[in-house]
């Protein structure tokens, strides 16, 4: 799995907005928790915990496997559904990172450790442990519906979600845009952004304004 998941994190979440819909992408609020934050790749190991309440994912650390992601709905952003020792277990038992539509607490120790995190921000309130929730469900998170085992990249520049059995057909299309942005100069680039630019311009009617 290890192969498969460097194949998919070599490439920016950007690169795969030509081969998916922009429905698979989590919305502004979800952001990494720490600068310079590396980019995580992976399934998706996903989790449903009731509004205050964070038991599923303390019980998702012991589940998912090492290289995938826990991927949470957490029903609000008023309560930490995950703390310092949470974050440092899951990183020990090879979990590649959280991506929480919610909040979490000690970022201190979260940064120092370096356990990529993503999600709508920070909050001293612990939730509690009283309500069972799913585990390996459909969610939605960032307003993307993630199922188990979808491909889910996320850095600095956002977060994309691949649906699983799309993964390698898409993959196919960001890397021909990545080579693609690698190897052509701007000069290049100009030329056919203008050239396509002044077309639909063109097609739309745009008059110049007079002087």
């Amino acid at each position: 799995m290890a192969k498969t998941l460097t194949k998919y994190q070599s490439i920016s979440p950007t690169a795969y907005a030509d081969g998916l819909g922009r429905e698979q992408f989590m919305d502004i609020g979800m952001r990494e928790l720490w600068p310079q934050i590396p980019r995580i790749a992976g399934p998706a190991y996903t989790a449903r915990c009731m509004p205050g309440d964070n038991l599923m994912l303390h019980a998702a650390i012991y589940r998912a496997a090492p290289g995938e992601i826990i991927v949470v709905e957490a029903g609000d952003s008023d309560y930490a559904i995950s703390g310092g020792n949470v974050c440092a277990i899951a990183q020990k038992r090879g979990i590649a990172g959280f991506i929480i539509d919610g909040a979490i607490r000690d970022i201190a120790e979260v940064r120092e450790a370096r356990f990529p995190v993503f999600a709508r921000g920070c909050i001293p309130k612990p939730g509690k442990k009283a309500q069972l929730g799913e585990l390996q469900q459909p969610i939605i998170c960032g307003g993307v519906r993630v199922f188990p085992k979808d491909i889910v990249i996320a850095d600095e520049e956002g977060i994309a979600v691949v649906p699983h059995r799309e993964a390698e057909a898409v993959w196919k299309i960001a890397k021909e845009r990545a080579d693609k942005d690698a190897t052509q100069s701007l000069s290049e680039w100009e030329s056919a952004h203008r050239t396509k630019i002044e077309k639909l311009l063109l097609e739309k009617g745009f008059v110049e304004p007079s002087e």
